[in-house]
């Protein structure tokens, strides 16, 4: 089989535990894209400015490759910097969910395409966020009425928790908007809702269809469980060795962990590069 696209996870999955890439896989994923046209895509849950540093350093801008954020809210063209795809949540739904939000001890992380915006800085995970996804942090009274004032349509909004009170309380969180939004634990920490009908498949449909791409002729790599949809639609599906048990079950192939050049290895197994 040729494949003609690779989709990457980030975190966990093309970064190492200390949030490189590492050279091996960096030449392999380089190599692909300049020797065979092979078209790379960074399909990740982080906010659109998140994905500027991996793909930097991917030369992704040189040989089209896609920016796929927001857990598939958003595809930019990394050459043109077109958003080939955009689907947000309706104001009055992203605030009526924010004032939900607020009978847990839990921590809102929702931005407005330039910040994250809540009420302290130091709340759990918006300091990792805003370092992470290169986003200023905006301080407000209350986060829901901020979101309103300014008629905020967010693509996402996340639950950050520790883990052992972030599950409990999934699915009173989705309680009475499972019909209005589409919900994935993206991180032991992590619990985002989404516009319905939003995935990281849904979006590399939308572009395979866009390109001539078949999904038999993508490979996808992941960690977690908001990239099994992803795996699944992939025709070759790659769980990283530090994978979530379930996403390992349900892949074609298991490689080794993000820390030891697990994308690298696969590719150099299928291209020949």
């Amino acid at each position: 089989m040729t494949y003609k696209m690779i989709a990457l996870d980030l975190d966990g999955t093309l970064n190492n535990d200390d949030h490189i890439i590492t050279p091996r896989t960096r030449e392999a994923l380089i190599a692909v894209q300049k020797k065979l046209g092979v078209t790379v895509v960074l399909a990740s849950g982080r906010q659109a400015p998140g994905l500027k540093r991996e793909a930097d350093a991917l030369d992704l801008a040189k040989y089209h490759g896609l920016l796929l954020s927001y857990g598939g809210g958003r595809i930019e063209d990394a050459t043109t910097q077109a958003v080939l795809f955009s689907r947000s949540l309706k104001n009055e739904l992203a605030v009526r969910f924010l004032r939900h939000l607020e009978k847990f001890s839990v921590s809102p992380v929702v931005d407005n395409g330039r910040a994250i915006v809540t009420t302290c800085a130091y709340n759990y995970k918006v300091q990792d966020e805003s370092h992470n996804n290169n986003m200023d942090v905006l301080t407000v009274d209350n986060i829901a009425d901020a979101i309103e004032r300014a008629g905020v349509r967010p693509i996402k909004i996340l639950t950050a928790a520790q883990n052992e009170t972030l599950v409990p309380l999934m699915p009173y969180i989705r309680e009475g908007f499972e019909d209005e939004m589409d919900f994935v634990q993206s991180a032991p920490w992590f619990y985002e809702g989404m516009a319905k009908g939003v995935s990281k498949s849904k979006s590399l449909a939308r572009v395979c269809e866009q390109l001539g791409i078949k999904p038999s002729e993508v490979m996808a790599f992941g960690d977690a469980q908001n990239d099994m949809d992803m795996i699944r639609f992939a025709g070759h599906g790659v769980a990283m060795g530090n994978a979530c048990d379930e996403l390992k079950a349900m892949a074609d192939e298991v490689t080794l962990d993000n820390n030891h050049d697990g994308i690298a290895a696969t590719i150099e197994k299928y291209f020949e590069i």
